[in-house]
């Protein structure tokens, strides 16, 4: 048996981070000589039993320091300087061998996307075993047990049937705590999550989070928590260290950051997050993270800094110790040349009243007795709502509830389905091929995922032209001055216009899906969980954007989601779905303050809340 098995955890030693430095190689920098810093200067201490959530928006570093602790850099990149202490080993000091035989046993890995990871044609029980069999741990039965155990401690069954399953015979919740198994099963001493619940529903997450929670505290493992999310890491780390631009820029205990955040940026993070208890006028971060490279002299946020001044610009800000009031013990600093200045964060910052749940209404699209089937199984049943002028409505529920089969089938993408469906007085088709060039026109749908939905191989003008050209609303230069227009509505501006879409971040991504969209001239839009995987910031400006398009143009959405915070603060109305059912409907004030069903309130239950 592998010694690594045999260390309780009262005997392990913390993981240390000390001067962590990774580059980009001569030859993938800007003229191909030279190096440049993706991170550096990075210091962090992982104790046993704890979990570090590592947060930040997209390009900050994160994933980056998470995969260092498993002595790898990216293609192009090398860690070049500072040490990962393991038991008093420099990972970055062993060979290639060596490293191989830590990764998985003493520092495991669990991706972002798990499903990616399992092999499609290999059942789970095999794969959970795999790297036991590699390191010869045990024997193939003292193997099979542990996986069944290894499951048990999951919340999964553990016979052999569900052993036998392939990875797409589960659902994403399932393959995430499979992947948690697999991960937990050496007994690592380290742990690194890569935003393991990005795309799950709140339930799913909440048992994920709850079960790596459990296990490492009982097993004694460090974890680093690598995520976007900051109201999840409210809800599951021990401390909390806040990246921007390849540093970290605050560290500190959970309560000492949320209670008492001091680098703008941290409160900026903040900010941009929804309240599941109130309403609030969400908006983004100004600007983009500068990638290595581009990134700006003295504080590398004073760019888009509400609280920057000239020294801001010119002095290259150092660790500040922050001393509160609330008298948490522990560790907390900030790398800001204002510490101490910028008087306390108020989490209320934003609030504004609810949605008048008493609003007079004009319905222009409603539903009733609407039966969803795929192939002989009716996935839908009985569903009835309606979407009045200038109103979101938002479909909520777990996976598999039935949301987007819904907002497919309002949006003609789905067709199997019966029932009525009147929009602006006339029946409509069940397909969109069926429906008149008018109604293909009026109602618009935005896909979750811009990076399969818009077209790589064309410019955004040419995106964005092609709903003008297919609806005969303008061509030409006539055209080409729309999209102007349509993007500075979007907040994108003229510059983007000749790029292709893979010169542009996710964000900036669903803006063009958004001002494609829109360039139909819409009366409806039907938003696919279009938010679930971008930065808090973002999704704030996207809200913000949705918003002021529904008041400027008076645009009806349907909004499908899982994140009932979210729809706090942009909806109306919300229906409440469960494997096909509705189960609560009604004005978003009543029912998140007075849900009725014990469904709606395990939603409301298992809801990260950060306040």
């Amino acid at each position: 048996m592998s010694s690594t098995l045999e260390a309780s955890p009262e005997s392990r030693e913390p993981c240390v981070v000390d001067g962590l430095r990774v580059a980009l190689v001569s030859g993938a920098t800007v003229g191909g000589t030279g190096e440049i810093d993706v991170v550096d200067q990075i210091d962090l201490v992982l104790h046993p039993g704890e979990i570090v959530g590592l947060v930040g928006e997209s390009g900050s570093g994160k994933t980056t320091i998470g995969t260092a602790l498993l002595g790898h850099a990216r293609a192009g990149a090398r860690i070049a300087g500072g040490e990962v202490l393991l038991e008093g080993r420099d990972i970055l000091e062993l060979s290639e061998d060596q490293v191989r035989a830590m990764r998985g046993e003493e520092v495991a890995y669990m991706p972002q996307d798990p499903a990616s990871a399992l092999n499609p044609s290999i059942r789970i029980g095999r794969q959970i075993v795999e790297l036991l069999e590699l390191r010869g741990i045990d024997t193939a039965a003292g193997r099979w047990q542990r996986a069944k155990d290894g499951l048990s401690e999951v919340g999964l069954p553990c016979d052999d049937e569900f052993l036998g399953r392939y990875p797409h015979q589960l659902s994403g919740g399932q393959v995430q705590r499979v992947a948690l198994a697999m991960a937990f099963l050496p007994r690592p001493k380290v742990l690194v999550l890569d935003e393991p619940t990005t795309g799950l529903d709140v339930t799913s997450q909440a048992l994920v989070l709850e079960t790596m929670d459990r296990l490492c505290e009982a097993h004694g493992v460090a974890a680093l928590y690598v995520t976007h999310d900051l109201a999840v890491i409210g809800n599951v780390a021990d401390r909390v260290a806040v990246m921007y631009a390849g540093r970290i820029v605050e560290l500190g205990g959970r309560e000492q950051i949320f209670a008492h955040p001091t680098h703008p940026y941290t409160r900026a993070l903040l900010d941009a997050i929804p309240h599941v208890s109130q309403a609030r006028a969400l908006s983004g971060i100004p600007g983009r993270t500068p990638g290595p490279g581009r990134r700006p002299d003295g504080c590398r946020f004073h760019d888009r800094c509400s609280f920057a001044i000239e020294e801001c610009a010119t002095t290259e800000p150092e660790p500040v110790p922050v001393r509160t009031s609330g008298g948490e013990d522990g560790v907390h600093w900030a790398r800001c040349l204002r510490v101490g200045e910028l008087g306390a964060w108020d989490i209320n910052l934003g609030t504004v009243p609810d949605a008048d749940p008493n609003r007079e209404r004009d319905v222009i699209l409603s539903a009733s007795g609407i039966d969803i089937f795929y192939g002989h199984k009716r996935v839908v049943q009985d569903y009835s709502f309606d979407l009045a002028r200038g109103e979101v409505v938002a479909l909520v529920g777990e996976s598999g509830s039935g949301k987007t089969t819904i907002s497919r089938s309002i949006g003609g993408l789905h067709r199997q389905w019966t029932g009525d469906l009147v929009f602006d007085g006339h029946s409509l088709a069940t397909s969109a091929r069926r429906r008149t060039n008018s109604d293909r026109k009026r109602i618009q749908y935005i896909f979750q995922n811009p990076y399969l939905s818009l077209n790589p191989r064309q410019s955004v003008e040419q995106i964005i032209k092609r709903p003008m050209e297919l609806f005969g609303i303008a061509r030409g230069r006539k055209a080409t001055d729309r999209v102007v227009a349509l993007l500075d509505a979007v907040a994108l501006g003229p510059t983007v216009l000749k790029l292709r879409t893979d010169r542009l971040s996710g964000g900036e991504r669903q803006r063009v899906a958004i001002a494609r969209a829109l360039a139909a001239e819409p009366d409806i839009l039907i938003c696919d969980e279009i938010t679930s995987a971008l930065d808090v910031s973002v999704q704030g400006s996207i809200v913000a954007l949705l918003e002021r398009l529904r008041i400027e143009r008076g645009i009806s959405m349907l909004f499908v989601t899982h994140n009932l915070a979210l729809v706090r603060s942009i909806a109306a109305r919300v229906d409440i779905l469960q494997h096909g059912h509705l189960v609560e409907s009604g004005p978003v004030v009543e029912v998140m303050e007075r849900p009725r069903q014990d469904y709606t309130r395990d939603l409301l239950a298992h809801t990260p809340r950060i306040d």
